[in-house]
């Protein structure tokens, strides 16, 4: 009888439907993870039909299981290499085997100091380029510079601060670092050597016998510059407190040597915005451009995928920007296990960009974008293909109960 086939083919489309249900459940707490949709479709026979013949249908069977790749809910994390796409977009990941594409952004770093997933593919990035921006045209593995920040020697600086204007000579000369008689002011700061080494320094400040006039001194590591007696770099005031001379405010020191193979070390700083007025002598800022050997600290992403390592020394670096995938059916997409998808004729070929840019998503480190599971949907679902298993079972009992009849009437 061809209920009983046609009943078949519905326990088969409603088993088939729980397997899409039972297999969305159990992912509903996988990273990443996109829900599948079961369709289905009724089937007749093929062939030349009378149109003026009521035509029985031969049952149903699965159509298509097609993902739907809806927003999951984002959840924030503790690691700064956990990374949501929100919006549009795949990361896109690369192994031995090729180029995969996923929703799920549990990174961490490995051995060899590359950022891979959970199975060992390395997140591609867009490499910086030595003018500044990034790479579009090529893909690189993601690696965080373990390696230390090289260390910049000081060259310039700038001074600024207030010399008393009723300030006398020193009673003792000439200058000595080592006796407080022999100037009027001192301040101190840190210079860095092409090593990284840093060392103290420090500028003496001695009222000259012409007015408005102060001589500028200055010791490295407790070295007066220009050996002993110490040169000194003079620096004048206007009537008005304003500095006059040297035009523009810059003083040369003598180089200084660093013990332990560095370079020598040439010292410019700017002391245009100091000030002679009648009040105490206060300093209001120095700064100096060098800095020291720096540590890798942490990793910053921001919303457009760009990837910073920074230091222990205050600096940063731009390791990379994140390569994002998309597709003109991402339906299309060849599910591989893992929360993976890899290109097919289907989806269409791959637009690769950036985050925040148009057609991709904005990135969120320190998160995680969850299953877009909806249970309540799933435990539904499951009812009414539990529903439907039922009743074409029950349709497989009354064929069988009506095939007994004729049976028992042919005797």
């Amino acid at each position: 009888m061809p209920s009983f086939s046609i009943a078949l083919s519905g326990l088969t489309a409603a088993s088939s439907g729980l397997d899409v249900t039972a297999n969305n459940i159990a992912n509903a707490d996988t990273v990443g993870f996109k829900a599948s949709r079961a369709e289905f479709a009724d089937v007749y026979a093929s062939g030349a039909v009378n149109l003026n013949t009521s035509v029985v249908g031969e049952g149903v069977r699965l159509a298509n299981t097609a993902q739907q790749f809806t927003q999951g809910n984002i959840t924030t994390t503790s690691s700064n290499l956990d990374l949501a796409i929100s919006g549009d977009g795949f990361f896109t990941l690369k192994d031995a085997s090729g180029t995969v594409y996923s929703r799920n952004g549990q990174f961490q770093e490995n051995s060899s100091g590359n950022v891979v997933s959970s199975t060992g593919q390395a997140l591609q990035v867009y490499p910086p380029l030595v003018t500044g921006g990034f790479n579009t045209g090529s893909l690189a593995d993601l690696n965080l510079q373990t390696a230390q920040s090289a260390p910049l020697a000081t060259s310039t600086g700038t001074v600024t601060l207030n010399l008393p204007a009723n300030s006398t000579p020193p009673v003792v000369t000439p200058f000595d670092p080592t006796n407080s008689q022999t100037y009027n002011q001192s301040t101190s700061t840190t210079v860095y050597d092409s090593l990284g080494n840093a060392y103290p320094a420090t500028f003496y400040f001695a009222q000259t016998a012409t007015p408005n006039q102060w001589n500028v001194y200055m010791t490295v590591n407790g070295s007066p510059l220009g050996g002993t007696p110490t040169p000194a770099q003079t620096i004048s005031f206007s009537s008005t407190g304003a500095v006059t001379s040297p035009v523009g405010g810059s003083l040369n020191f003598p180089s200084f040597t660093p013990p332990g193979g560095a370079n020598p070390m040439s010292l410019s700083f700017n002391f245009g915005g100091t000030t002679q007025y009648g009040s105490q002598f206060g300093v209001t800022a120095i700064t100096q451009n060098g800095y020291a050997t720096g540590q890798l600290s942490t990793v910053s992403i921001d919303p457009s995928g760009i990837v910073s390592a920074v230091y222990t020394n205050g600096r940063s670096t731009q390791l990379g920007q994140l390569a994002l995938a998309n597709f003109p059916n991402p339906q299309g997409l060849k599910q591989l296990g893992d929360t993976n998808w890899s290109e097919t004729f289907t989806s269409g070929n791959v637009v690769q960009g950036t985050a925040a840019s148009a057609g991709f998503g904005s990135i969120q480190s320190g998160a995680l974008e969850s299953s877009n599971v909806d249970l309540t949907a799933e435990l539904v679902n499951m009812i009414t293909a539990q529903r439907a298993f039922q009743a074409n079972a029950q349709i497989i009992t009354t064929a069988n109960q009506l095939s007994q009849t004729v049976i028992n009437m042919a005797h």
